[in-house]
């Protein structure tokens, strides 16, 4: 281990597919859900990855199912040991039901994780519903999220860590034709994101008044400028997790890109309908202002990230492993006591 800190988001495209139901890894020539991808080469691939990122702490999104029949735990714990990380226990919060779970993969000679949801006044608990009038019919809709955040205090070598996991909803009208139903399900995704994002920063600041030290992580499945609905609404729901002032988070990516600027991206899909890949900004590591000194971010882009783009293991494996790639956080070790 090095000293400090290194924290890791990254979302691994159907992790659930991969394993069987008794949790062992399906190590077979069958197609997994990336594209002309075996399950094995994408298992392979997804260890090389974490193997290389060497973080103390990863936090797993569309992490393998946990159910009656399936335990995330099991299976994430089964393949590290196969994959011989020392990220090898792992934890979840509350189960959702779309078997992309929200786990935590951490090696437990540097971190001790438990789980601590909030249940706060206009911030109820994230397995738990709020009413928010999303269509401006002045009638309050019942918002729940299908994958509640991860809450956890992370005891580190550097001090006590309060963690938010997020995988916030989708904004895409999947399998809709019709362009005015499309244009529909997308404003209105787009609420409910925008609302959940909402009901996040309001976590947040309970945290940051209870004088916690924050890492809020994870797909947010959007970004600013990302698209042209940010001007209907106003800001991005990234910017209201990020909020301002002296209780902003931190993310160096997380800010608008002027004009003709190359923005980073976390994310590379295939649109069909233009035959190429599209870059996306989706997934971030926002830090309060107390962990920000000495702290530095990577994003493990295959072509954009210059020790990636010159490594062809890894090179490759991000791009079998996930149409996602992870975000590393170092943070520095903690100063010497007097």
């Amino acid at each position: 281990m090095r000293p400090g800190f290194r924290f890791a988001t990254w979302n691994v495209e159907w992790f659930d597919r991969l394993f069987r139901d008794d949790g062992t890894p399906d190590h077979s020539r069958g197609w997994s859900a990336r594209y002309e991808v075996t399950k094995a080469r994408q298992l392979d691939a997804i260890a090389t990855v974490f193997r290389q990122m060497d973080a103390d702490a990863i936090l797993v999104i569309e992490a393998p199912d946990a159910s009656t029949r399936r335990s995330s735990r099991a299976a994430l714990e089964i393949f590290a040991e196969g994959a011989g990380l020392r990220t090898s226990r792992a934890m979840l919060g509350f189960e959702n039901e779309t078997r992309q779970e929200i786990a935590l993969l951490y090696d437990p000679n540097a971190v001790t994780p438990r789980h601590r949801p909030g249940d706060h006044d206009g911030a109820p608990r994230f397995d738990r519903e709020l009413g928010v009038d999303l269509d401006s019919d002045l009638q309050a809709e019942r918002l729940v999220w299908s994958k509640p955040p991860l809450e956890l205090d992370l005891g580190t070598d550097i001090g006590p860590i309060h963690l938010i996991g997020v995988h916030a909803k989708s904004k895409a009208a999947h399998g809709i034709r019709d362009p005015e139903e499309r244009l529909r399900t997308a404003i209105q995704n787009r609420r409910k994101q925008l609302a959940q994002c909402v009901w996040l920063r309001r976590r947040i600041e309970h945290r940051l008044a209870e004088g916690e030290r924050l890492i809020v992580a994870g797909d947010f499945n959007d970004g600013p400028g990302l698209d042209g609905y940010e001007s209907l609404f106003g800001r991005s729901g990234v910017e209201i997790v990020l909020g301002d002032g002296s209780r902003a988070l931190h993310d160096p990516s997380a800010v608008h890109a002027r004009v003709g600027a190359a923005m980073p991206s976390t994310a590379r899909f295939w649109d069909n309908s233009r035959k190429r890949y599209m870059n996306a900004l989706l997934d971030f590591v926002m830090v309060s202002a107390d962990l920000v000194p000495g702290a530095t971010w990577r994003i493990l882009h295959p072509f954009d990230d210059p020790a990636a783009a010159k490594d062809d293991l890894l090179r490759e494996a991000l791009l079998d492993a996930s149409d996602h790639f992870p975000v590393v956080l170092d943070l520095p070790p903690a100063p010497p006591q007097p």
